[in-house]
């Protein structure tokens, strides 16, 4: 990553035009190509800025991000108070208490709990559009898709659904039923959950933590 602290003034050329005044900013230049500009409020949002794939060129001061579109950001450095560069290397992610992660390691090892008689398949079960959580099987030996969030809005139905579409092109698995699992589900991604035949299951995570039988409720 390059920083650099400078009196710059931006200008930007694509589908509308935009212009920004000199004055004292932060130049932010990443290894995945991208370039932004931030000054010293707006929390994370740049002031301006190129996504990438661009191409980044530096001559006499002036740094200039063009995209395949055409897009052009120029960024022209006045007077330069910083420049320094940072290897960062690789990122693990961020890693939050109680994301799908550690709620599908934890409901995976007791998915019965979900509902009596469900037996575990696979974790992240393939589909050719992205893995499913966990793929099961309960009591009469039909499939059960099961999607796992921290918190069940409409979105994380509907790319449940998208998973069993596909599932339910293998003859061995069709035809499947889902579970939408969160430790919140809000009310409407509930209604039209049930309305799609979709079951809703809101867990605890402090019991999946503490207890083997974690209470869950079931609607």
């Amino acid at each position: 990553m390059r920083v650099i602290v400078a009196r710059c003034s931006v200008t930007y050329e694509g589908r509308l035009g935009a212009r920004l005044p000199p004055a004292l900013r932060l130049v932010l230049l990443k290894a995945d190509g991208s370039i932004a500009v931030h000054c010293d409020a707006r929390a994370y949002k740049p002031l301006n800025w190129m996504s990438p794939p661009c191409e980044i060129r530096e001559r006499d001061g002036v740094l200039v991000a063009e995209s395949p579109k055409g897009e052009v950001l120029r960024v022209e450095l006045h007077e330069v108070i910083e420049d320094r560069r940072f290897e960062l290397g690789d990122d693990p992610g961020l890693e939050k208490e109680g994301v799908e992660a550690e709620l599908q390691q934890l409901i995976a090892a007791r998915v019965q709990a979900l509902r009596d008689g469900l037996t575990l398949v696979r974790r992240e079960y393939p589909t050719d559009i992205g893995p499913i959580d966990l793929l099961c099987r309960d009591a009469d030996g039909r499939a059960v898709a099961v999607e796992i969030k921290r918190v069940g809005e409409i979105a994380g139905v509907e790319q449940l659904l998208r998973y069993q579409e596909r599932l339910d092109l293998d003859s061995r698995l069709a035809p499947t039923r889902g579970m939408f699992v969160a430790t919140h589900i809000k009310p409407q991604a509930r209604v039209f959950a049930e309305s799609r035949g979709v079951e809703c299951v809101e867990v605890a995570l402090a019991d999946l933590r503490e207890h083997d039988s974690p209470t869950m409720k079931l609607f």
